[in-house]
C-alpha cells in the first residue's frame, strides 16, 4: 500500500496560493498576435483554454494509445511562463527574446509541487513523445480556429496568415481536423440550418428540457 503524502505546511500552502493568483494573471494578459492582426482579441488564459479542448479532441481521433492526462497537463501549462514573461507574437521574436526556462525554473522553486510542472514541460518541450506533439499542435490548431473566426468576419488579413500556421503543424490528427476547419464556418456548430423556422418564430411549444 502506497503511503499517505505529508501534510503540506503552512509555508506550502502559501506557495500554492501564490502559483493561484499567478494563475490568475494569464487572464489579464492579452495574446499579442491580435494586435498585428488588426482584429480580435484573446487572453493567454482564453487560448490555454481552448487548446484543452482541441488536445482532448486530438486524443480522441488518435489512432494510437495517448496519454490523454499528460497531454491535457501539457495544454495547461504550454504558455504558463507567459504570466511573468508575457506573450511575445511572431513579431516581437525577431527582436526580442524572453527568458522563457529562466521563468519555468524560478516557478518550479516557487512551489511544492514544481518537479511535477518541471517534468511535464521538459517533455513537452523535447517534442520526442506523441503526447508533446499532439499537445504542441493543439496550440497551433487553436491559433488556427481564432484565425478562422476572424477571417469569417471579414478580416481577409486573417485567411493570409493560416497557410503558415498549419505547416507548422506535426501530427495527422491535426492536419485532418485543420483542414476541415479551413472549410467550415465558425457558426456551424449553431447556424448550420438557416432554414429552421426557429430563427424566425422561436417557436417554444416543445418542452425543453433540463438536465
Amino acid at each position: 500500500m502506497p503511503k499517505n503524502k505529508p501534510k503540506p505546511n503552512q509555508g506550502e500552502l502559501k506557495q500554492v496560493v501564490d502559483f493561484l493568483f499567478e494563475a490568475g494573471m494569464l487572464a489579464k494578459t492579452p495574446r499579442s498576435g491580435f494586435h498585428f492582426l488588426g482584429s480580435g482579441d484573446q487572453s493567454i488564459a482564453e487560448h490555454i483554454t481552448r487548446v484543452m479542448y482541441v488536445g482532448f479532441s486530438l486524443c480522441q481521433i488518435s489512432e494510437r494509445p495517448v496519454d490523454v492526462g499528460k497531454v491535457m497537463q501539457m495544454c495547461a501549462f504550454h504558455d504558463f511562463a507567459e504570466a511573468r514573461t508575457s506573450d511575445l507574437n511572431y513579431v516581437h521574436q525577431k527582436y526580442v527574446y524572453a527568458d522563457e526556462e529562466k521563468a519555468v525554473k524560478d516557478l518550479v522553486k516557487a512551489v511544492p509541487f514544481g518537479g511535477a510542472i518541471w517534468g511535464i514541460l521538459s517533455e513537452y518541450r523535447a517534442r520526442k513523445s506523441h503526447e508533446s506533439l499532439l499537445a504542441k499542435d493543439a496550440d497551433q490548431l487553436e491559433w488556427i480556429l481564432s484565425l478562422k473566426e476572424e477571417w469569417d468576419i471579414g478580416n481577409s488579413r486573417a485567411k493570409t496568415w493560416i497557410p503558415s500556421a498549419v505547416k507548422r503543424l506535426k501530427t495527422k490528427e491535426a492536419r485532418s481536423l485543420a483542414k476541415i476547419a479551413i472549410q467550415t464556418s465558425s457558426d456551424n456548430w449553431w447556424f448550420s440550418n438557416k432554414s429552421d423556422s426557429w430563427w424566425v418564430s422561436r417557436d417554444k411549444k416543445t418542452k425543453q428540457k433540463r438536465f
